[in-house]
C-alpha cells in the first residue's frame, strides 16, 4: 500500500514555537501555569503537564513568583490587564498571526466599522479577537449571517483556522447585508496550505485518515473537508484509534494529514501502526 503524507500536516509554526517555549520555560522555573490549554490536544497537555507545565482556570491561582504563559490561541485583554496589574512574570506564546489579527481588528474599529468575526462561538481564539474590540459580532455559519440586520459599515475578520469555502459564503452574504464592507483574510497561511493539500489528496487516494484530537476545531473542520470529497476519510486522536477493520477491503494509497495542534510523534506513531497493520514496508511520500 502507498502511503502519502501532507507535507505540512501536524503542527505549525506557531504552535509548535509555543509547545517548546512551555518545555523551556518549566525547565528554567520549574514550573510554569497556564489559563487553559495550550493547544486542542490532550496528548500534548498530558505530556506538558508531567514536565512542570500546570492549567488553572485563574491567575488568582498562580502562585507567587512563578511565571504564567499565555497561550498560542491568543488571551482576551482584560486577562492581559490584570497580569500587568499584578507585575506578574508573562510569558507571551501567542502565535504572531493571532497578534496580526488582534491589531487588524482594532484598526477597523478605529475606522468606525461594526466588527463581524467570522469564527466558531466560544473558542479560545475567537473570544480572544473579540475582547480587543466593544460589542463585536461573531458569525460560525451562512444561517447566522442571514439574520444579520443591514448594516452600513463594517469590518470583517476571521478566526484563523476557518476554511476558505466558509469564510467565502458568509463574506457572500455579508456583502447584501452591508453597504461599506471591508474584509480583512486572516486565515493564516499554513491552515491554507494544510487545506489545499488535503482538497487534493483527498480525490486522489482510496481512504484518509486525519489525525487531531476532537476538541481541536481545526481537526474537525479538516476532517469534514476531506469528508466532503472522500467519504472513506476517519479522524484519530493517535495510533490507537485506528481500526484494522478499515484495511479489510483493499486500499492502495492512504492519505494522511493532521490538525495544527498535532506534533510529529504523534503522526509518526500513526504511520507506524498503518505499517504494521497493512505490512506495508515502502516509506511514505510527502505530498507537496
Amino acid at each position: 500500500m502507498k502511503i502519502i503524507l501532507a507535507k505540512d500536516a501536524g503542527y505549525c509554526f506557531g504552535v509548535r514555537d509555543a509547545v517548546n517555549k512551555a518545555y523551556e520555560i518549566a525547565d528554567k522555573f520549574g514550573e510554569v501555569y497556564m489559563l487553559g490549554d495550550i493547544v486542542h490536544n490532550e496528548n500534548v497537555v498530558r505530556d506538558l503537564e508531567s514536565n512542570g507545565v500546570k492549567v488553572v482556570s485563574e491567575l488568582d491561582q498562580i502562585p507567587d513568583n512563578k511565571p504564567v504563559l499565555f497561550r498560542a490561541h491568543g488571551t482576551p485583554k482584560d486577562v492581559w490587564d490584570s497580569a500587568h496589574k499584578e507585575n506578574m512574570n508573562i510569558i507571551d506564546a501567542t502565535c504572531p498571526l493571532v497578534h496580526e489579527i488582534h491589531h487588524e481588528v482594532r484598526a477597523l474599529h478605529k475606522e468606525g466599522r461594526k466588527i463581524i468575526i467570522i469564527g466558531d462561538h466560544g473558542h479560545d481564539e475567537v473570544i480572544g479577537i473579540a475582547s480587543q474590540i466593544p460589542d463585536p459580532i461573531i458569525v460560525s455559519s451562512i444561517e447566522e449571517a442571514k439574520a444579520l440586520r443591514k448594516t452600513k459599515k463594517a469590518g470583517v475578520v476571521s478566526q484563523s483556522t476557518q476554511t476558505i469555502e466558509n469564510v467565502q459564503d458568509i463574506i457572500n452574504v455579508l456583502m447584501t447585508k452591508v453597504f461599506d464592507l471591508r474584509f480583512v483574510n486572516t486565515i493564516c497561511y499554513p491552515t491554507k496550505r494544510n487545506q489545499e493539500q488535503i482538497k487534493e489528496l483527498s480525490v486522489n487516494t482510496d481512504m484518509m485518515i486525519i489525525i487531531g484530537s476532537f476538541t481541536s476545531a481545526n481537526s474537525k473542520r479538516l476532517t469534514e473537508l476531506s469528508l466532503s470529497k472522500n467519504k472513506k476519510t476517519f479522524q484519530v486522536t493517535c495510533a490507537a484509534d485506528i481500526d484494522s477493520k478499515w484495511f479489510e477491503n483493499k486500499i492502495s494509497t492512504l492519505g494522511i494529514s493532521a490538525g495544527a495542534s498535532t506534533p510529529d510523534w504523534i503522526i509518526e506513531s500513526v504511520i507506524k501502526k498503518v505499517k504494521e497493520i497493512t505490512k506495508t514496508t515502502s516509506k511514505e511520500i510527502i505530498y507537496e
